[in-house]
């Protein structure tokens, strides 16, 4: 992974429902991507960071700046939720 770049796909929003929060498909991913993405907050806020664009090292450093975790702990939390959205076909690299 290192400093290459991710970013969320254009065709994917993010928005907050009472307390959840949920990515949905629009424009032409919704013709193929016909599920929902619950995530909780720390994923959300992954989310936004990734919908501008961000490498591995700055994603992990982010999530430990906001949550007070440990370097090793963030960056095997963001590890596992950027291979989530790899799997689920929402990001660019």
């Amino acid at each position: 992974m290192g400093l290459t770049e991710m970013k969320i796909k254009d065709d994917f929003i993010l928005s907050k429902l009472g307390k959840q929060y949920v990515v949905v498909a629009v424009g032409e991913a919704s013709k193929t991507f016909n599920a929902l993405i619950r995530l909780n907050e720390t994923g959300a806020f992954l989310w936004e960071i990734l919908k501008s664009g961000s490498d591995r090292q700055s994603l992990a450093k982010a999530l430990a700046d906001e949550y007070a975790v440990s370097s090793e702990t963030a960056v095997k939390d963001s590890d596992a939720f950027v291979e989530k959205l790899r799997l689920a076909g929402v990001l660019d690299e």
